[in-house]
């Protein structure tokens, strides 16, 4: 059974951190990237941060880069969302996701999904 566990949500004020932790187990990264993507009512779901795990690539969405850093445990096959300088924009459900990579050695295929950590900002 493949499980993915978040943890690390929270609710804090405006300029605040927090760090987000997920763990897989039940399955091998070897072709895939872990990261994050959010969702807040009545707005698209949108990618945070990806970490594609052969090659040790990162890559950020611009709202994300300066004040989320992305990073990982290979021996736990755990990967972490370090956020700062929090906004209220930045307040949604954020979902850890394992990304099958394409042919060209990109991430394309959501295959599993955690059931989500709130992340919650005040002004």
């Amino acid at each position: 059974q493949v499980r993915l566990v978040e943890s690390g949500g929270g609710s804090v004020q405006a300029g605040d951190s927090l760090r987000l932790s997920c763990e897989v187990s039940g399955r091998t990264l070897e072709n895939h990237a872990m990261g994050w993507l959010r969702e807040a009512p009545g707005r698209e779901r949108e990618f945070v941060a990806m970490f594609l795990w052969r090659s040790g690539i990162t890559y950020y969405e611009e709202f994300a880069k300066g004040r989320f850093t992305i990073s990982r445990d290979t021996a736990k096959n755990a990967v972490f969302l370090q956020m700062s300088s929090l906004k209220p924009e930045d307040s949604a459900a954020y979902y850890c996701v394992v990304m099958l990579l394409d042919s060209s050695g990109k991430p394309h295929d959501i295959e599993d999904w955690g059931r989500g950590t709130l992340v919650m900002v005040s002004p």
